[in-house]
Formats: structure tokens, sequence, C-alpha cells
């Protein structure tokens, strides 16, 4: 027995006993670190924080580009419509130049004749049945607007 209690307290017996003690607190340190380990690791934080301040940064600016790109293309669509009337005008322009477009116009429009020719306006029988009130205003010639104008106004003063 004093072999064993001597062997028990030598030296050499109590580092061993030590460093298997510490080998097992180790790996009993490392399996609960890896189980209690979430996977959000300190880098991956890191780098989540860093990829949302760049997001939040880059908000506005991208939403920006994005609204200027919408107005860009919206003035170059009425640019573009700008174009076509302008080429409308240059045609219409252009008729206007040549007499006998204007003659067929003031003919078309102001129910001017020639001299020697007989001017007929025609007449349609439904519309002798209506009166000249029961006509819309846009329907009817601009004097007869301004004559109902003259006359409601003269009621009135009654």
């Amino acid at each position: 027995m004093a072999v064993k209690d001597r062997d028990r307290f030598s030296t050499t017996t109590r580092l061993r006993l030590l460093g298997e003690q510490t080998a097992a607190r180790v790996y009993r340190s490392q399996t609960r670190r890896q189980a209690r380990r979430s996977r959000l690791t300190g880098r991956a934080a890191l780098l989540a924080l860093v990829v949302c301040s760049l997001i939040v940064a880059l908000a506005y600016p991208i939403r920006q580009y994005v609204a200027q790109r919408a107005e860009i293309a919206d003035l170059e669509r009425q640019k573009q419509q700008a174009r076509e009337r302008v080429e409308q005008l240059r045609d219409q322009k252009a008729r206007w130049q040549d007499d006998a477009y204007a003659e067929q116009q003031i003919r078309q429009r102001l129910h001017y004749v020639m001299p020697g020719e007989t001017g007929y306006v025609v007449i349609d029988p439904d519309g002798a049945k209506r009166t000249r009130t029961d006509l819309g205003a846009a329907d009817r010639p601009w004097y007869s607007n301004v004559w109902d104008g003259v006359d409601k106004s003269d009621a009135a003063d009654h």
C-alpha cells in the first residue's frame, strides 16, 4: 500500500492526472461551445451590418436614378410628340399657301360664293322642327349664342 500511495503522490502521476483532467475539460468546453455557438459568427454579423448599411445608403440614390430615368423617358416622348405636331403644322402651312386650298376653305367655312355664282343653303327638314334653344351652344352659330345672351340679360332686368 505504501508503494501505491507513494505512486499516487508522485509528480509524474499528478502531472498525468492533471493533463487528463485538463484534456477532458477542454474537450467538454469545445463540445459545449460548438453546441451553444449560433450560426451567426461575429464576422457574419459584421458583414450583414455592412451590407444593410450599403443598402440603406444606396436606396435614395437608386430611387432618384429610377425617377430621373422615367422623367427622361417622358420628356423624350413629349419631344417626339412636339416633332410630330411641328410636322403637322408645316404641312398645314404649306396647304394654306396654296391658293386653291385657301379658296376651298373660305367657301366651306364662311359660305362665300364667287361673283356670278348662286349660293344655296340646304335646310334639314328635321332641323326645322327644333327650335333655336333646343340646339346646344356648340351646334349653333356664334351670333345666335350672342343674341340669346342679350335676350336672357334683357329678360333678367324685368
